[in-house]
């Protein structure tokens, strides 16, 4: 099969995510300007570089009460400023909840009943029980191709780890189960890790 997405794909469901995938879920935490914080998860979300560390996601789609774009990006623009919580499988059902597409009124972390904790760096709000947690500082907001796309790039300037995460000295993602996006409406679980020692 082949097709070209200006002229569809002709199957039930778009297979774009599924093929793209697994994708980390960067559960993304804000605060705007009125100090009102928002929750919700982005599986279009990576890291892209090392020195200094740096991350990325991009949202996609808007909301009424948020002029072309949905709450997170409104609020990065207010303060400059963002948290990416790592999922773990435990709190699945807490990021789905997370997910709806509530008025700008709605905190989150109070919807799916999870506990805040400050950041270190930023002025902003963290899954106080996540895995791990990156304080990020905003460097840029890239527009993308499409009526309501932004990638939003930020350098991390702290790093939250979970003490029960990190075995032998490493951060262990299949100790607690990290989640991963697939397509349509499913999700991966890392359990399985194995090594391959590079050529050089």
């Amino acid at each position: 099969m082949f097709y070209q997405p200006e002229n569809g794909h002709g199957l039930p469901h778009n297979p774009f995510n599924a093929v793209v995938s697994p994708r980390p879920i960067g559960w993304i935490s804000t605060r705007g300007s009125d100090g009102h914080d928002n929750l919700a998860p982005y599986s279009f979300f990576n890291a892209v570089a090392y020195e200094p560390p740096q991350v990325m996601f991009s949202s996609t789609s808007a909301k009424a009460d948020r002029n072309g774009t949905k709450d997170s990006v409104a609020q990065i623009r207010e303060t400059g400023v963002f948290a990416v919580n790592i999922v773990e499988y435990a709190a699945r059902a807490a990021m789905n909840v997370t997910s709806g597409a509530y008025d700008k009124s709605v905190d989150e972390f109070a919807q799916a009943n999870l506990a805040k904790a400050a950041c270190e760096t930023i002025n902003c709000a963290r899954v106080a029980d996540a895995p791990a947690t990156l304080e990020c500082k905003v460097t840029q907001i890239v527009p993308l191709a499409g009526p309501t796309g932004f990638a939003v790039f930020g350098e991390v300037t702290g790093v939250h780890l979970r003490d029960d995460c990190i075995i032998d000295g490493k951060f262990d993602v299949a100790a607690f189960g990290m989640l991963a996006r697939m397509g349509y409406q499913d999700y991966a679980v890392v359990r399985d890790v194995f090594t391959l020692k590079r050529p050089d």
